[in-house]
């Protein structure tokens, strides 16, 4: 479906790609309806956020977009077949309220109105008969004899459809859409299609791999449009495999969405030079129209190392999260953001969030606009910076400090692997690193193997898989994350775009607890508390990273306003923690509002499940030579002092850097 972009909550929206890697040219297109004043490049990364002497030039007028939602599939080539006589294809309908087109075949249409098939031809409308929802269905339909038939694939449950079919040959295929995309398309699911014409036949199948171009088998061209969703289950899966690398055969249908969204193609606005010795850092594109001011964020990473430390951006985290809708009979607003009024209005979805048939959202694109990342961010279930505004405010204070640091980002991590962090003496995260691919996850493993040194600065990390391919990153959830957000079929975990299990890094033996020696163990929006020493950490082992820190700290913060809190990270060594990590300090006492992972298992029961709740501050020395700190908070980074202000976690993390980027550093002291 085309449709104009609402911009009654977010005057002006784009994107700037490539928005990850080195310098070299950024090309921003925008969407506004109004007249553009101003357009300069601003270094979020410092306080004030400054004026960068960037060339900026304007390419086209900015004007009021469109952008296409629902995916779609067309076929050409069967003209070589001469007029058809039949056309076949498997359907499995999911939840469709009012009008939708199944098939749009130029001189007639086939509309599936609330359940009831139905075909419309210029001499009227003549209902065909009710379809099943959630059921593969055999559909055919012959121009010759006339006749439309609908059977079960499934004999257990058997349905039959037949009627009176008065239709001329078709003169398009176009399937859960209409030709010009003017309704909401389909949801559905569609398998093998045969064409049968009066000089010829064919048949087309879909490959469980996600696929860009169109499929082709002798002259026929099917074409998909919105990215809909590969590696799905099909009629012939009888749950003998779980995988669609064992049974290819089992998972050959795509699953059409009328909230799919592919890549935006607008024309090109502005672009913005990166000279080579631009220092890395995060910029933004920003743009002045009147009163209205937005910032389009972009990273800068160094073509060669410049400091000793490296944080790494989690950009995934942050895609993951982009134009989160957050429907509001699931969700209370604490507070309100301009980002998701924006995604409401606009009908967007991101990796949180359902289509509107209720299946989970697995595959998005970085050419879109991203309107909750944005530096003054604020998420809506607690009123406080989220993800890049608190990274931000680590970055702002890393400079005030004068403490020089390389920005990267897990983008560039998942291109450059372990030569990538090879370079530094010591590795930083932002706040919530919750999402990384297999690449990534083997970088760190690397690394911490081969003796660097991992700040862990935040909580809720490397906890699950995702798949890069292009402007794409797929995320697949699993049964076993139910009860936070949408959770897929065992049998659909699978990521398309690679083929490779996604789901939790950690039932593949690897991510967080066996990574970093720690993993999520409480969510919630109530005030964050502060951390306490241990007696381990109070003693003289670790003061090398407590010195000048009270006993007890981080009871101020810009996240719900405290360092330990949102959600909040605990060893288990029945996950995978090792027997030698050390909690350095802890977090204890959280409300019941904090809400323990509904992945975790407590063999000692309500006893174990309430000393887990509980945040754990952890030193790790790994045998082969590195050393983790995990701050096991996404709060963390938020408690750190503002301009003009000192605070003991400010000096923890000072504390930790200089030794982290000490040639000499061990973790003894």
């Amino acid at each position: 479906m085309k449709r104009i972009v609402d911009h009654g909550a977010l005057k002006i929206a784009g994107y700037v790609e490539p928005w990850t890697g080195g310098p070299g040219l950024r090309q921003a297109s925008l969407s506004s309806p109004l007249t553009i004043d101003n357009a300069r490049v601003r270094r979020l990364d410092r306080d004030s956020m400054p004026e960068v002497a960037l060339a900026v030039r304007a390419l086209a007028p900015v004007s009021h977009r469109r952008f296409q939602q629902g995916s779609w599939a067309e076929i050409t080539g069967h003209e070589v077949f001469g007029p058809l006589a039949r056309l076949s294809f498997e359907l499995l309908l999911t939840r469709n309220p009012g009008h939708r087109v199944l098939l749009d075949a130029g001189n007639s249409t086939l509309f599936v109105v609330d359940g009831q098939l139905t075909l419309a031809t210029p001499s009227g409308a003549y209902p065909l008969g009710r379809l099943p929802s959630g059921r593969w269905l055999k559909l055919g339909l012959d121009w010759a004899r006339r006749a439309v038939q609908v059977t079960a694939a499934d004999p257990f449950l058997p349905f039959e459809l037949s009627a009176p079919f008065h239709a001329p040959a078709p003169t398009r295929l176009v399937f859960a859409s209409d030709a010009d995309e003017t309704m909401p398309t389909l949801n559905c699911r569609i398998g093998h299609i045969s064409l049968v014409g009066v000089d010829g036949q064919g048949g087309l199948e879909f490959p469980p791999r996600f696929t860009a171009g169109p499929i082709t088998s002798g002259p026929l061209r099917l074409t998909l449009h919105g990215n809909p969703t590969f590696a799905v289950t099909s009629a012939r899966w009888d749950g003998s495999a779980l995988d669609p690398r064992l049974a290819p055969a089992h998972y050959d249908a795509v699953h059409f969405h009328d909230t799919d969204m592919a890549g935006l193609d607008w024309p090109l606005s502005y672009e913005i030079d990166i000279p080579e010795g631009t220092p890395s850092g995060v910029y933004a594109l920003e743009l002045v129209a009147g009163e209205s001011v937005e910032r389009i964020p972009f990273f800068v990473a160094p073509r060669a190392k410049t400091a000793e430390i490296a944080v790494i951006i989690p950009t995934a985290t942050y895609l993951a999260y982009a134009d989160e809708y957050l429907p509001p009979h699931l969700y209370e607003w604490i507070g309100t953001d301009r980002g998701h009024e924006f995604a409401r209005a606009n009908e967007l979805r991101s990796l949180y969030d359902y289509h509107s048939d209720g299946s989970g959202v697995s595959l998005v694109s970085t050419r879109k606009a991203k309107a909750t990342l944005r530096d003054d961010y604020r998420y809506p279930l607690c009123g406080d910076p989220h993800n890049l505004p608190v990274d931000l405010h680590f970055l702002r204070f890393c400079a005030r400090e004068g403490f020089e640091v390389d920005v990267l980002t897990d983008g560039d991590l998942h291109e450059g692997g372990i030569d990538l962090l090879k370079r530094y003496r010591a590795v930083a995260t932002g706040s919530h690193p919750e999402y990384l691919s297999v690449e990534m996850e083997s970088a760190y493993r690397a690394y911490v193997a081969g003796g660097g040194r991992l700040a862990y600065l935040g909580g809720n990390g490397f906890a699950a898989a995702v798949a890069y391919r292009d402007d794409l990153m797929e995320l697949r959830r699993g049964p076993t994350q139910s009860g936070r957000t949408w959770d897929g079929p065992l049998a659909e975990m699978n990521l398309a775009l690679t083929g490779e299990p996604g789901g939790y890094l950690r039932d593949m033996g690897r991510g967080e607890y066996r990574l970093v020696g720690v993993g999520i163990s409480l969510m919630g929006f109530s005030p964050a508390l502060p951390f306490e020493k241990t007696a381990a950490g109070r003693s003289p082992e670790f003061a090398w990273l407590f010195n000048g820190v009270g006993d007890r700290f981080g009871d101020t913060g810009i996240v719900q306003g405290g360092a330990a809190g949102y959600e909040v990270d605990s060893v288990s060594v029945h996950l995978g923690s090792p027997n030698d990590i050390v909690v350095v300090a802890a977090a204890s006492g959280f409300p019941d509002s904090y809400v323990d992972d509904p992945g975790k298992w407590f063999e000692g029961g309500d006893a174990e499940r309430q000393a887990q709740r509980r945040a754990d501050m952890c030193i790790w020395r790994h045998p082969g030579g590195g050393v983790i700190f995990s701050a096991s908070s996404v709060a963390f980074l938020g408690a750190l002092p503002g301009p003009g202000e000192t605070n003991d976690v400010g000096r923890l993390v000072l504390n930790l850097l200089q030794a982290f980027q000490s040639l000499d550093f061990t973790a003894a002291g």
